[in-house]
């Protein structure tokens, strides 16, 4: 058994263990799965196994991605946080000392993210309103230093832009997940990315990196991008 850090990753690690290789995050609420992701015991901590087929960011690191601008204390604004899978682990990463916003728009879903985490960790508030709409919620959120945007709408990219607009400090990080087929189901998926990532460049961020998804998700991108 053994426990590897992956830099530039702060707060994300490889668990070895009879022939497994796993991407774990430290877990901040020890004794508790919030999706079913299996727990391992390490010395005196807990870690979660973070699924790369539950999660588009954890399928980005394996996929290549080569940095990112989330760490301990960091503040982060997720757009579509939905029940909270991916939330959790960045919740894990940003440590006490961080603070993460989850905007979710489904009420539904809304009540699983706060069950499942929200009431479970300190470092993590709920906001119920729609992402397209950042003005509706801007006396709720302070400026931050990484937004997160993983919503399947057609113009999932403006929405990043105008809540970095909003919300994200000069020098900032963003990161999209791009699904190709919830803005097009017929277009080319190379030329849809390509003009989602003009329409940021467009807008004051500067694209630093995509990568492909697959085999995890089809037809999806992660791009990493700095507000400037």
């Amino acid at each position: 058994m053994s426990l590897e850090k992956i830099p530039p990753f702060e707060g994300v690690y490889v668990y070895r263990a009879e022939g497994q290789k796993l991407l774990v995050t430290e877990n901040l609420d020890r004794g508790f799965s919030v999706y079913g992701e299996r727990l391992f015991k390490v010395m005196e901590s807990e870690y979660r196994e973070w699924v790369p087929f539950r999660s588009k960011l954890a399928a980005a690191i394996l996929c290549g991605l080569k940095d990112w601008g989330i760490g301990r204390g960091k503040i982060v604004l997720y757009l579509g946080a939905a029940s909270g899978t991916t939330l959790s682990h960045v919740s894990d990463i940003i440590g006490r000392g961080g603070f993460a916003y989850a905007v979710e728009f489904a009420p539904r879903v809304l009540s699983q993210l706060i069950e499942r985490v929200v009431r479970r960790r300190r470092n993590v508030v709920a906001v119920f309103a729609d992402a397209r709409m950042p003005e509706r919620y801007a006396g709720l959120v302070d400026l931050v230093d990484v937004i997160y945007c993983d919503i399947a709408q057609p113009d999932q990219s403006r929405i990043l832009v105008e809540n970095a607009e909003h919300f994200l400090k000069k020098g900032g990080e963003a990161m999209i997940a791009i699904k190709a087929r919830s803005i097009d189901s017929v277009e080319e998926p190379e030329k849809i990315y390509r003009r989602e990532i003009r329409t940021m460049e467009d807008s004051g961020l500067k694209v630093l990196e995509t990568v492909n998804l697959a085999p995890y998700e089809e037809d999806h991108i992660m791009v990493r991008a700095r507000y400037e």
